[in-house]
């Protein structure tokens, strides 16, 4: 193609770049969300008990620094009754898991402002974009001052943090994770067969993976997952005795470790079954089609991870097990909501995007 031909505005080319920018925040939250999990089972989220968003990029760099560190470390009720004593080594391995975890939040923040900018002085963002990355960045604020609010439940007449503000915190991240690979796919190439009368099935599956997550997040903030390690029965039952023991009887589905693991349990074998139905039907509605493909792609995901759910049970949560667990929940829900989004495309070609419904390159998108 000549220089005289050759367009100078490719609305493709420019949205796979953005789309490439998304994918990679994408990832970068899954990342948060498996230190996050390293953080927690290491016992390390209480070890930075004050919160500077702007100060506390820069770690201790001197012995000085480190003492004053370990010195409000030693405030905290987790310090005094299970810690006390504890080494300044031992106090930096602790250290170092949390700055990771909120450098990382930080690197996400400088990852979607710089390029958001950037692209929208540019003009490559359509207008319907504009405001759906604008609420990316507030929902990463607030996850900052969820993240805060969390840790502060665990500083003073405790020794960790709330198990409710832990599950919010991340199952915040969680929908933070799908409302990018939304977005992502929302300007991606779509195959032609679409299947629009699935799209509101297919997001209730979203929807009861973020619950499953929350009710994980339940399970690891009351250690949960060392009740009863065994399966499919709990103490010698499917039902176990106890699920009802506090009063009232809402709090057992937040406070009671038999009720949060049993209800955790339950919401798994719903969900693999509301899987298998989904890709069969999508099977005999559309067969052969990238969508029926796609179906039993999750149902291969949902099954993996109920398999990870039980090795991490009965092994009594090793650490490399129990983040392959969580990894496993990102993952799957990665897949169910680009599929979720991809079976009913966006008409591209409609006048307030202004990108063309056929390219050279991707053909029909």
């Amino acid at each position: 193609m000549s220089l005289i031909n050759k367009p100078l505005y490719d609305p493709v080319r420019e949205l796979r770049v953005v789309r490439w920018w998304l994918y990679f925040v994408a990832f970068l939250v899954a990342a948060i969300v498996l230190v996050g999990g390293a953080t927690r089972l290491t016992d390390s989220g209480l070890s930075i008990t004050e919160w500077a968003p702007v100060r506390g990029i820069i770690p201790p760099l001197s012995i000085g620094q480190w003492e004053a560190e370990l010195a409000k470390y030693r405030t905290t009720t987790e310090y005094q009754t299970i810690n006390k004593g504890m080494t300044m080594d031992q106090f930096k391995l602790i250290f170092w898991w949390e700055w990771g975890h909120r450098f990382l939040a930080r690197l996400i923040g400088f990852v979607v402002a710089i390029p958001l900018l950037y692209f929208w002085i540019k003009g490559r963002l359509v207008d319907w974009l504009k405001p759906a990355l604008l609420l990316l960045l507030a929902m990463g604020g607030l996850q900052g001052f969820i993240g805060w609010w969390m840790v502060k439940s665990g500083l003073v007449d405790r020794v960790d943090v709330s198990q409710i503000r832990l599950a919010v915190h991340l199952t915040m991240a969680c929908v933070i994770f799908t409302f990018t690979i939304w977005l992502a796919r929302s300007i991606a190439p779509h195959s032609p067969d679409s299947a629009p009368e699935f799209k509101g099935p297919a997001g209730f599956l979203v929807l009861l993976i973020l619950a499953q997550t929350f009710m994980g997040g339940l399970v690891a903030g009351l250690d949960a997952g060392m009740a009863f390690n065994s399966w499919p029965l709990m103490n010698g039952a499917f039902v176990p005795e106890g699920l009802l023991a506090i009063q009232p009887a809402w709090k057992n589905f937040f406070d009671n470790a038999t009720t949060v693991q049993f209800v955790h349990r339950l919401t798994a074998y719903i969900l693999w079954a509301l899987v298998l139905y989904h890709a069969i039907s999508l099977q005999r509605a559309r067969p052969h089609s990238h969508h029926a493909r796609r179906g039993w792609m999750i149902f291969a995901l949902v099954s993996v991870q109920a398999l990870l759910g039980i090795l991490t049970l009965v092994m009594q949560v090793p650490m490399g097990w129990a983040l392959a667990h969580q990894l496993g929940a990102v993952i799957l829900l990665g897949f169910a909501t680009a599929h979720w989004r991809g079976l009913a495309p966006r008409d591209h070609g409609s006048s307030h995007d202004g990108i063309t419904p056929v390219h050279p390159v991707y053909g029909s998108i």
